[in-house]
């Protein structure tokens, strides 16, 4: 079985005054995830990393970036995934060139396929790579929403390995019951964290993990070895961080929640705006 651990970062993209990307800021970065946030796993150019705004010059050169600088000491999961199809086959080949351990695959946006078109999507993609492949489905962003049976049909795909799922807690749940023994379940929010490790979840693909990952991996250990009361104290003290990182479009609140922590990982591209006052200052307020 694969194994991306418990704790998956989903990295923010560094970018420079010009915004660019800023190299050495991304290697600071992957530092700071693996040695001092204790992450198991990074996406790369997922949609905390700006992944619309990048272009596929810039993304192949972040996947074998983190690669290198990675150097094993954490898993690489590119995100690959788009609304074409096609597209989406050509950057995974490209991708699993740059030496990427696996692929993260949005659900299509805008042009909303109905469950077949989904799943003939994420097979055509699959079929087309020897590469784990991680499934996302995340209908706030998206619109559409990958089924439980859809997600279940796709696990019957011997390298389709796992899901990052922000659908509902009663989907994830049914998705673990159904789903084949090595077939992995990982949500997507933060906020659901604990509640999701509790109907079977692995663990959690996070943004928070950039601030609070040692804590973070801290609240999964203690709830996998039987500490229920000790994870649901650290999952409470917790909980208003995960809320106020959100309550600008992410990646803004994370970006800037580094910034004050002391790693200069820039501001966001447009359509992304920083964040205003009041928002800077709750997030400020929280990480005191």
């Amino acid at each position: 079985m694969v194994d991306f651990g418990s704790l998956i970062t989903a990295m923010v993209t560094p970018f420079d005054d010009k915004g660019n990307i800023d190299w050495n800021q991304t290697a600071l970065l992957i530092d700071e995830l693996i040695e001092n946030q204790q992450t198991d796993s990074l996406v790369i150019c997922g949609t905390t990393g700006e992944s619309p705004t990048l272009d596929d010059t810039e993304k192949l050169a972040m996947f074998k970036f983190a690669v290198e600088h990675a150097a094993g000491r954490c898993k690489i999961i590119a995100g690959t995934g788009s609304n074409n199809t096609a597209h989406s086959i050509h950057l995974t080949k490209e991708a699993e060139l740059c030496g990427v351990d696996a692929v993260l695959l949005v659900t299509p946006y805008y042009n909303k396929p109905n469950q077949e078109g989904l799943f003939r999507h994420f097979e055509a993609i699959a079929s087309a790579t020897k590469l784990p492949v991680m499934l996302y489905n995340v209908p706030s962003r998206t619109v559409v929403g990958l089924s439980a049976a859809t997600t279940l049909r796709l696990a019957q795909i011997p390298n389709v390995v796992a899901t990052k799922e922000c659908g509902p807690l009663d989907q994830l749940a049914g998705i673990v019951s159904g789903a084949p023994n090595d077939f992995i379940v990982y949500t997507g929010d933060d906020s659901s964290a604990l509640p999701a490790l509790a109907v079977g979840a692995r663990g959690i693909v996070s943004v928070a993990s950039h601030i609070v990952g040692k804590s973070m991996k801290q609240m999964i250990s203690s709830y996998l070895q039987g500490n229920v009361q000790e994870a649901g104290k650290l999952y409470r003290e917790l909980l208003p961080l995960f809320k106020v990182l959100f309550e600008c479009p992410n990646p803004v609140g994370v970006k800037y929640a580094l910034g004050e922590k002391g790693l200069n990982v820039g501001s966001v591209r447009l359509p992304l705006v920083p964040p205003s006052e009041d928002e800077a200052m709750h997030i400020r307020n929280l990480l005191q």
